[in-house]
C-alpha cells in the first residue's frame, strides 16, 4: 500500500545506521557514520540499511522477531537492490529520508502441520515454498479460499510470493513480477509435471491459500518461509498478515516501476 510522501517520512527525526558485512557496505558505513548524527536502533524513528536485498530481508525479519518495527530506508551496495535506493554519501541523507515515499509491505503468515501432527507458525516477507525432499516428485493439493483448485499438482514444488518476493525465487521459477503496491500474490509451480499447462496464478492478497501434501510418507515435502525450513510437511495454510506491516522508504522519482517493467523484458 502506497502512502503519501509527507505523512510518515517527515515525522522521522532520529536515524540509526546498519550495514551488511560485505566490504563495500562496511566502507560506506565508515563514511556515513562520520557525516550524520546517529542513534541506537532501539531509539530510532527509522533505520538506514546499507547492503543488498538479502540484507534488507534479514533486517526486516529481525524487526518482526523483536516486534519493534520502524521504517527502513535502504541504500544498495549489493547486486540487484530491488528493495533499495541508490547509494549516495554525504550529509544530505537525512533530507532524503525526510522526503522519501513510504510503501508498506505485509508478510505471509504460515501455519504448518507436520506428519507427526505438530503445529508451527512462521512468517515470510518474500515467499513460502514447498519443495520435495527426495527423488520422488511431490504431489500437492492446492486450495484457494477453501475451494480446491488443483486436486493433484505433481511437481518439484510450489510457492506463494508477495510483491516484494516476486523478483526472487518466484522469478527464477518463471513466476510473474508484481509491483510492490499491487496488493497481489503470485502462486507459482516449480517444475510442474502435471497439470502440464498450468503456469500458476495471480491472486488478490486477501486470498487464503492451503497446500495439502498427498502421500507424505512416500513423497516427503519441506516448507521454506524465506530462509527458514520445516521438514516433513502435511499441510500449510497461508495468508497475508496486515497486523504486522513493514514500511520501506523510497526516494521520490525512484525508478522502481521502470525496473519492474525492464525485468520482464530481460532475455
Amino acid at each position: 500500500m502506497d502512502m503519501p510522501q509527507s505523512q510518515e517520512a517527515q515525522q522521522i527525526k532520529r536515524l540509526a545506521l546498519i550495514a551488511s558485512d560485505t566490504e563495500r557496505a562496511q566502507e560506506a558505513f565508515q563514511e556515513l557514520v562520520q557525516t550524520n548524527d546517529w542513534v541506537p536502533q532501539d531509539e530510532a524513528d527509522a533505520l538506514v540499511v546499507l547492503g543488498g536485498d538479502g540484507f534488507m530481508l534479514q533486517t526486516l525479519h529481525a524487526m518482526l522477531d523483536t516486534n519493534r518495527i520502524i521504517p527502513a530506508y535502504g541504500m544498495n551496495l549489493g547486486t540487484i537492490g530491488f528493495l533499495m535506493n541508490r547509494y549516495r554519501n554525504g550529509k544530505t541523507l537525512a533530507k532524503r529520508v525526510a522526503k522519501a515515499r513510504a510503501l508498506r509491505i505485509a508478510p505471509i503468515t504460515m501455519q504448518a502441520v507436520t506428519k507427526d501432527g505438530s503445529r508451527h507458525a512462521m512468517r515470510a516477507i518474500n515467499e513460502v515454498s514447498l519443495l520435495r525432499e527426495t527423488r520422488q516428485t511431490a504431489k500437492i493439493e492446492v486450495s484457494v479460499d477453501d475451494r480446491v483448485r488443483i486436486k493433484e499438482l505433481v511437481c518439484d514444488g510450489v510457492l506463494l510470493a508477495t510483491p516484494a518476493g516476486s523478483t526472487a525465487y518466484n522469478l527464477s521459477a518463471n513466476g510473474p513480477i508484481l509491483p510492490l503496491d499491487s496488493e497481489l500474490l503470485a502462486l507459482t509451480p516449480i517444475s510442474a509435471f502435471r497439470p502440464r499447462r498450468w503456469g500458476g496464478a495471480i491472486l488478490p492478497d486477501r486470498s487464503a491459500v492451503t497446500f495439502r501434501v498427498l502421500e507424505p510418507e512416500k513423497r516427503p515435502v519441506s516448507a521454506v518461509a524465506d530462509q527458514k525450513e520445516l521438514r516433513d510437511i502435511a499441510e500449510v495454510a497461508l495468508k497475508i498478515d496486515r497486523d504486522t506491516e513493514l514500511t520501506l522508504l523510497f526516494d521520490p522519482g525512484h525508478a522502481l516501476d521502470e525496473r519492474i517493467v525492464a525485468e520482464q523484458f530481460v532475455v
